[in-house]
């Protein structure tokens, strides 16, 4: 795989603007990278940027805590797919998982999975670092059980990011049945390599131009 389509090139920041979301667009095109990943506000401005090329418009759903109702939830990803999204990183709930209601977690995912049906992938965002290894394995699985695309780390938003161990941890429970998404706290070309030699098929980042540039 070109390097490049490793990446989904991020801007999740409240403040951003429409001229800084148009400028993390065009490095997109201008790089080939995978993605670009915004809020559900932005999604119609970089559908309309990323038209016609092979550079996907991702959305964020439940984020960054993943603590709303299921039917937010899908409500968000119906939106975010009329205004073009083709993939879809939904938040975890963490609290449920903590209270180990793994039917309320398969069905949150289940039915962002159906939202998206065949028009955008799923990423679920397991928060790796609030969560201890059983509990990474366990949502992992339940990822897999509600035909989740990928498993993905961190939003970046909370006390801690993606390290190797935990995507090392998520490739061998999904077992090929998923795909590994590492993000938060990849700042540099070194940290990348270490995500992808530990199985991530895909890298979420702010810091891409400078990951690339290193490379």
């Amino acid at each position: 795989m070109k390097y490049a389509k490793y990446f989904d090139h991020t801007i999740l920041s409240p403040e951003a603007s429409a001229a800084e979301v148009d400028r993390i667009c065009d490095e997109a095109l201008a790089n080939d990278f995978a993605s670009v990943c915004v809020n559900q506000y932005r999604t119609a401005q970089v559908a309309e940027r990323l038209k016609g090329t092979d550079v996907l418009t991702c959305t964020v759903v439940g984020f960054p805590l993943g603590a709303v109702a299921t039917e937010v939830k899908v409500f968000e990803t119906e939106c975010a797919i009329r205004d073009g999204a083709q993939e879809i990183d939904m938040v975890l709930n963490v609290g449920a998982m903590k209270d180990k209601d793994y039917d309320y977690v398969l069905a949150d995912i289940a039915a962002v999975k159906k939202a998206c049906g065949d028009k955008a992938e799923l990423k679920v965002i397991i928060e790796t670092c609030l969560l201890d290894d059983e509990e990474k394995k366990k949502a992992c699985e339940l990822a897999v059980l509600a035909k989740a695309d990928f498993v993905k780390t961190s939003t970046g938003f909370s006390k801690g990011g993606a390290v190797a161990e935990d995507v090392a941890l998520m490739k061998n429970v999904v077992a090929g049945r998923a795909k590994v998404k590492a993000s938060g706290g990849i700042r540099d070309y070194e940290t990348a390599q270490k995500m992808i030699a530990a199985g991530a098929d895909r890298l979420g980042t702010s810091k891409t131009l400078a990951i690339i540039s290193e490379a």
